[in-house]
């Protein structure tokens, strides 16, 4: 094993090359702690959500591409918002080698902490083209409205 590199027509040290600071970024940006398993090693499932506040109601979404709605269970408990589900592993059909297997697959299970405003009984959810929505609309009291000014 050599402790040269070569960048240019000169030789340059292991050392200063490995020193690049950008060079030592790129490196520890593209690590994969889950390679370190191997092949085939499980990769868990977690999907990401967007949550945003609007006027009336506070909506929550997830992409959840290859989830079937029988595989989603979605519960409110007093406060407690809690979406799980699980995307199953396609298993190789015969006559089939997998060479590279990035996609995650698993259960998973994330759970919110609502305001007290909320209307509970009246969460609608949809799953449409793997995208949950769901709308947790607010109580009518604690909605803003606006006031009128009457001249007098």
């Amino acid at each position: 094993m050599s402790i040269l590199r070569t960048r240019t027509p000169q030789a340059v040290p292991a050392t200063a090359a490995s020193l690049e600071p950008f060079r030592l970024m790129r490196d520890f940006l593209r690590w994969d702690p889950l390679l370190d398993y191997g092949p085939g090693a499980p990769t868990a499932f977690m999907p990401s959500f967007d949550v945003k506040e609007i006027p009336d109601a506070y909506q929550f979404r997830a992409d959840l591409p290859g989830i079937l709605e029988a595989d989603l269970e979605i519960s409110l408990e007093g406060s407690r918002l809690t979406v799980a589900g699980k995307r199953e592993e396609e298993a190789p059909k015969e006559g089939e080698r997998i060479h590279l297997s990035e996609r995650s697959h698993g259960r998973f299970s994330r759970t919110f902490t609502l305001p007290e405003d909320v209307e509970g009984e009246k969460v609608v959810a949809e799953l449409r083209n793997g995208v949950l929505t769901l709308m947790v609309p607010k109580r009518p009291e604690v909605r803003p409205r606006k006031i009128n000014v009457s001249l007098g």
